[in-house]
């Protein structure tokens, strides 16, 4: 489908494929890196041969969609019919994507808009689907960007991980940070503030810090008009049972997703991650 406007985004939005099809919006990979094979994240790796890897310890890094891949992309949007595109993307604090995004922008055959949304995962995904809604309805270049900075703003992220290890390893928390959660065993529960990763909350069980994860969510969704998505890797039933207790507590609760997190954000957070993003509407 052609539009005015055309929302292009990178793959750790995580948005459902049905989703991004019928809102014609379009992700560029990033790379997993494993061992000495690049495999593209969504269609070369799946979540689940990553947390294998990751559980036998076999050095896994990420790597960013290079300018030449999103000159590529905005072109194709471009010949498709796009006369301007919004292109949002996961925090610079994590990522080169948004660097080369910019970059990409500059030659490209119609305008494109780059936002750092400052978020990830289903975080950037709502943001992705307030800007493509209103592409939809005939909005312009600037009322999508609006619409993606505005969900971005009101968003809130929240995650439990087994260890900060992982974290740790690829630069995303600091070192203090994961040795006092280490020497103190306790399990940590994080938060998605401007950009970048903190500590929430030390909780001294998994059980615990599972159930606090739910009370934060319940607390911060209210009751007025609310998506949640449940996030996890290679932990489903610890998602499933978050995410019927989110529908049971939530009151305005409106889309609920629920999904395994794809091999970049898991190659960071490692097994057991259980993540929800709050996104008023």
């Amino acid at each position: 489908m052609s539009r005015h406007v055309a929302i292009v985004t990178d793959s750790t939005a995580y948005l459902p494929p049905q989703t991004m099809e019928r809102h014609s919006i379009t992700a560029v990979p990033l790379t997993v890196v494993l061992g000495d094979q690049a495999l593209e994240e969504g269609t070369e790796i799946s979540a689940r041969s990553l947390a294998l890897a990751l559980q036998k310890r076999r050095p896994v890094t990420t790597s960013r969609p290079s300018p030449e891949v999103f000159a590529a992309t905005y072109r194709k949007v471009a010949e498709a019919g796009a006369t301007g595109i919004v292109s949002l993307h996961l925090s610079a604090e994590f990522s080169g994507t948004y660097d080369a995004a910019v970059l990409a922008a500059e030659d490209a055959p119609v305008p494109v808009r780059v936002v750092d949304t400052a978020m990830v995962a289903m975080a950037l995904g709502f943001c992705a689907l307030a800007a493509a809604q209103v592409a939809d309805a005939g909005g312009t270049l600037d009322e999508a960007v609006a619409a993606a900075e505005k969900r971005a703003g009101e968003t809130s992220a929240f995650f439990y991980v087994d260890t900060l290890d992982y974290l740790r390893r690829g630069g995303r928390i600091g070192a203090a940070q994961a040795l006092l959660g280490s020497a103190l065993a306790v399990k940590p529960l994080l938060q998605l503030d401007g950009g970048r990763i903190d500590m929430l909350e030390k909780v001294r069980t998994a059980s615990k810090a599972i159930a606090r994860l739910e009370e934060i969510v319940v607390d911060r969704a209210g009751s007025s008009p609310v998506d949640i998505a449940v996030h996890h890797l290679a932990a489903p039933e610890r998602a499933a049972t978050l995410a019927d207790r989110l529908r049971a507590r939530v009151p305005g609760l409106v889309d609920l997703y629920t999904s395994e997190v794809g091999a970049v954000i898991g190659a960071h957070t490692g097994p057991g991650l259980l993540g929800a993003i709050v996104s008023p509407r």
